[in-house]
């Protein structure tokens, strides 16, 4: 005889109606019983003080997070001042290898010429250029012509290497700024300038004002160098000359193997990306033999 699945005990009888029963308290309770909260009052002046206050907060965080710009010698751009600027790497490279050059950038429109950057990024930073004086505001050119415009005799003539700042300003264009730059470049080197001609490498020296410099001074006691082998130099030799850096130091070695040797320092022109207007300084250094 087959047991029946729907006979209950008595106790399982009593579980099932206790059950029921809750169940239908739960459903009163849903139908019949408010949960919705209560509306809770709120001061809007207090809230919008609160929110205010939370807006000023981050547009402070925001601005500090900004990078700041300050007045700058856009010469002096390195790859990172020149990514925070928002030049690109083409740009930056085009201006680092202009100053390789010894060149200057001198105005806004001769930067963007050289670095070819975009009117937008020259109008956000460009206001923040900031020249030499003798730049922004040259001195007027007087047909006056000055005493020390007339040679001297080189006895005459004081010592590059030995002369003082006081002695150097005597010259026409000459301030304390600029002097101090001349003997700084030349206290670079133990034992000073090799020759007149370094002076084309000292920042803020104009032609004219080089030229009556030239007539008052001269390089008296040349420092004494060892001159390094063209034609037998290693790179390492190279890189220490002036202008000479590794990549033009590997292309005179090219050069140098395709035309079996040198035959004199001024095929150095010859060579690929060569300083060429820095040719008279690198030849104090080499020598053929």
């Amino acid at each position: 005889m087959k047991k029946s699945h729907f006979k209950f005990t008595k106790g399982q009888r009593s579980g099932i109606f206790l059950l029921l029963l809750i169940i239908f308290i739960m459903q009163s309770l849903y139908y019949f019983v408010d949960f919705s909260s209560k509306d809770v009052s709120v001061n809007k002046d207090e809230l919008n003080a609160f929110q205010n206050e939370i807006d000023s907060l981050r547009l402070v965080e925001i601005e500090s997070q900004q990078t700041k710009i300050f007045p700058f010698n856009p010469n002096y751009i390195t790859d990172y001042k020149g990514y925070t600027l928002g030049m690109t790497p083409d740009e930056i490279d085009r201006l680092l290898k202009f100053r390789e050059q010894n060149k200057w950038v001198n105005s806004a429109k001769q930067f963007q010429d050289v670095t070819k950057v975009s009117d937008s990024l020259l109008n956000s930073i460009s206001p923040y250029f900031k020249f030499p004086e003798w730049v922004t505001n040259p001195k007027p050119t007087s047909s006056f012509k000055y005493q020390n415009d007339t040679p001297k005799t080189f006895t005459q003539k004081i010592d590059l290497n030995t002369a003082t700042s006081k002695q150097l300003q005597i010259i026409n264009g000459i301030g304390e700024k600029l002097s101090d730059r001349i003997i700084k470049f030349r206290n670079k080197f133990e034992g000073g300038f090799i020759d007149d001609i370094q002076l084309q490498d000292v920042y803020g020296i104009s032609p004219e004002v080089l030229q009556r410099l030239l007539n008052e001074f001269a390089v008296k006691t040349p420092r004494q160098i060892k001159k390094i082998g063209l034609n037998t130099a290693s790179i390492e030799q190279l890189v220490t000359v002036q202008h000479i850096d590794y990549e033009i130091a590997y292309e005179i070695l090219d050069q140098r193997t395709l035309r079996e040797g040198f035959k004199s320092l001024d095929e150095l022109t010859k060579v690929k990306n060569f300083p060429v207007d820095k040719i008279e300084i690198i030849k104090l250094y080499l020598t053929l033999n």
